[in-house]
């Protein structure tokens, strides 16, 4: 809506996990070069965690154009509320496997034989698992199983575990210790600091076609990294609200006031700071006269 009033090609601050909007932080340049690394090395399980909202999504995302410009065949699993049936009725569907699907049985031969097919050309595959904070012990078991399989040359299925950081604690429990000891690679994702959040949103402007960010005067990103925590999908949201409440006023540049309008209408909660503690002065105690 507001795309021609600020000059911009593209919607900056959409929340859809788009690669090519990717802000190239340090970290999340690292945590990609991992999960390439891993995969290509065949480390077997790989594990990614964040808060919500840090931007996990779009790294699987950015991760699925690097297999499919590849052609490394994969199974993409995003909804983790899964029984084992269903959790290995999707992979068949996902990597075309050749059998019943509604057969574990049929299912895991027709997966070991792919395996060792890809294996055999010197190539792997890989099961991407979104949101596997939510998977229950039983299917933790399956997905352990797979990571089994394996030849002289390395794991032929690479595990990639997406999720909060709930997902470490419970890799921490003590029935989950097996997997735990298989897990080759670990990628956090934090929220940034005040610096990269006014770096992220320029990033953003940028490749919608605002070379220059003058949207945002310094003391709105100071409160905007405040307010979001350095969330960037908070600040995403935040941002668009902000852009769209100024071409709403015809204004080119956010303000305070307006971060309070949209602060109160997206309910946002963040850290308020101590109040000072006022202490009296102590008394004066005057010399009895004499």
């Amino acid at each position: 809506m507001y795309k021609a009033f600020f000059g911009l090609a593209a919607s900056p601050f959409n929340l859809s996990p788009d690669p090519s909007f990717l802000f190239r932080s340090t970290q999340h340049e690292e945590a990609l070069a991992n999960l390439i690394y891993g995969v290509q090395s065949r480390k077997g399980f790989i594990v990614l965690t964040g808060e919500v909202g840090t931007g996990k999504t779009t790294m699987l995302e950015c991760l699925r154009d690097h297999l499919d410009a590849h052609h490394i065949p994969f199974a993409f699993l995003f909804n983790s509320r899964l029984t084992p049936d269903q959790f290995l009725e999707m992979i068949a569907y996902d990597l075309d496997l050749q059998c019943d699907r509604r057969s574990k049985t049929e299912i895991l031969f027709a997966l070991n034989n792919l395996l060792i097919e890809r294996a055999n050309q010197n190539r792997t595959t890989t099961l991407i698992v979104d949101e596997a904070q939510n998977l229950t012990w039983d299917v933790m078991e399956e997905v352990r199983m797979l990571g089994n399989l394996e030849n002289r040359r390395g794991k032929m299925l690479q595990i990639i575990l997406a999720g909060q950081p709930e997902l470490d604690r419970k890799l921490e429990a003590q029935e989950y210790r097996q997997l735990k000891q298989r897990i080759a690679l670990r990628c956090r994702l934090r929220p940034f600091n005040a610096a990269e959040t006014a770096q992220y949103i320029a990033a953003r402007l940028a490749r919608a076609g605002m070379r220059e960010q003058t949207v945002f005067p310094e003391s709105v990103l100071q409160e905007i990294h405040r307010r979001t925590q350095g969330i960037p999908r908070l600040i995403n949201g935040v941002c668009d609200n902000l852009m769209l409440t100024a071409f709403a006023m015809e204004k080119h540049q956010a303000s305070l006031p307006m971060l309070e309008e949209v602060s109160r209408d997206m309910c946002l909660d963040w850290p308020q700071p101590e109040p000072a503690i006022v202490r009296p002065a102590p008394a004066i105690i005057q010399p009895a006269a004499r």
